[in-house]
């Protein structure tokens, strides 16, 4: 397998890309008046993923990267729980797909750590 360059080359990273777009998908048909509360909390938390995950990428000690990584799964988690609260206020049907991104995600994220320690 060839050695990540840069960022982009991550699939891990690609995968969270793709949430990222997912999540500004799907929050652009929720009611107005979440403007500037769940949709603007779900796409910051969709893209601190992506994000994190790239910063993390440069940074030269495996502390730091670990560190960056983990931040990445803990947006995971919040962008999780913005999905279920989704449902229960009825903004979305079904959040099944998007769970098993999110899911998708982790178990990628997981993996890049442990490749590092």
């Amino acid at each position: 397998m060839k050695k990540a360059e840069r960022f982009e080359d991550l699939e891990v990273w690609k995968k969270a890309h793709s949430l990222v777009l997912e999540t500004y998908r799907i929050t652009k048909d929720f009611p107005g008046e979440e403007k500037f509360g769940l949709i603007s909390q779900m796409r910051r938390s969709a893209i601190s993923i992506a994000a994190n995950i790239a910063e993390g990428f440069k940074k030269r000690t495996l502390r730091d990267k670990s560190n960056f990584y983990n931040i990445s799964q803990g947006s995971l988690e919040e962008l999780r729980y913005c999905f279920i609260l989704s449902v229960d206020l009825g903004y979305l049907k079904d959040n099944k797909e998007l769970i098993y991104l999110i899911e998708e995600v982790g178990r990628m994220l997981h993996g890049l750590i442990k490749s590092i320690q």
